[in-house]
């Protein structure tokens, strides 16, 4: 038997792949609470996504995914953070604060598994979400769990993290990262 690529690993496990058009636009809010139940759905099916793939592949660091990765194009997305801390739903999330201090650590997206990039983020963001009865909640987010968030945003905005990556660095090859199944280092402070 032959090795299957984690891209197609992914894709057989239903998420969409980089080059398809839906990981390139901006995902449409949800009128909440009159879309409740739309929101809801999407919700369940990110969940259930998540556990699809948790089930094939450990995520040390978190991992989330993003309504368009399974072919929906709204502003939804879940995070999964490590040590089975709970679940963080985003609905039609914006960032209106970010740190000024960042860090860079390796990221992958299960919408291109076969790389692993090196992406400088914010250290904290703040973070605007729409919760089912139409109301707006803000919550701080710092470190890894930023990263986890801000990527997932990212997604809804029709960006990938090679858009973050610095001029001149690539990603590269999986098989060449070596911090799979390491949580991500940050000093304390």
């Amino acid at each position: 038997m032959t090795d299957v690529r984690p891209s197609q690993r992914m894709r057989d496990l239903g998420v969409v792949q980089r080059g398809a058009g839906i990981l390139d636009e901006t995902a449409r809010a949800f009128s909440l609470p009159a879309e409740r139940d739309e929101a809801e759905r999407i919700t369940d099916e990110l969940f259930a996504a998540l556990d699809r793939i948790g089930q094939v592949h450990p995520f040390a660091k978190g991992m989330g995914i993003a309504a368009p990765q399974i072919g929906i194009g709204r502003a939804a997305a879940v995070v999964q953070p490590p040590a089975n801390a709970p679940a963080v739903i985003l609905l039609n999330p914006k960032i209106t604060a970010r740190s000024e201090e960042t860090d860079e650590h390796y990221e992958g997206c299960l919408s291109f598994f076969d790389v692993r990039g090196l992406v400088p983020r914010p250290l904290t963001i703040t973070v605007e979400t729409t919760t089912l009865t139409g109301e707006t909640v803000t919550t701080v987010y710092e470190r890894g769990l930023a990263r986890l968030i801000h990527h997932e945003i990212d997604h809804l905005d029709g960006l990938v993290y090679t858009a973050r990556m610095k001029d001149g660095v690539v990603p590269i090859p999986v098989e060449e990262y070596r911090q799979t199944g390491q949580a991500w280092a940050y000093e304390r402070s």
